[in-house]
């Protein structure tokens, strides 16, 4: 089952009710989810390889907080920022600005950011040790057995 959109994300504390979120695909949610949204967006950042170092730790670090707390919804939020983390580095290596497209809908030239590169691969490593946590995936497969 894919990620409910539906859902009034303004008024849903999900550290509450674990129960109403689904896991869905990639990224779906990572910008909804409270208190979680909260909790890690201000530590996401990529600008130079120093600051997506610093930040991809921080949110790795309550990846395992929320594991100790046997809390799969901030586990998942985490890995999900993680990956924006990559997706968004890349993004901005391979576009200045990070727009794919120009205002008339034309792609725009690659260019190649190397700094960008770095601090998309600081953000895979943590992404991919977040998305292949085997408490992570006992967690995940139980939540969405459980819920859907």
């Amino acid at each position: 089952m894919g990620f409910d959109y539906d859902l009034d994300f303004k008024h849903i504390d999900f550290r509450k009710h674990p129960e109403k979120y689904k896991v869905g695909r990639g990224e779906q949610g990572v910008l909804l989810v409270e208190p979680y949204k909260s909790e890690i967006l201000s530590h996401w950042r990529f600008k130079t390889p120093e600051i997506a170092k610093e930040s991809s730790e921080k949110i790795y670090q309550l990846f395992l907080e929320y594991k100790e707390e046997n809390d799969l919804v901030g586990m998942d939020m985490a890995r999900k920022f993680l990956q924006m983390g990559y997706t968004r580095a890349r993004r901005y290596t391979n576009y200045k600005g990070g727009r794919k497209y120009d205002k008339e809908g034309k792609a725009n030239e690659r260019q190649i950011d190397e700094t960008k590169a770095e601090s998309a691969a600081i953000f895979m490593e943590k992404w991919k040790m977040a998305r292949e946590d085997e408490e992570y995936l006992k967690f995940k497969k139980e939540h969405q057995r459980r819920y859907g």
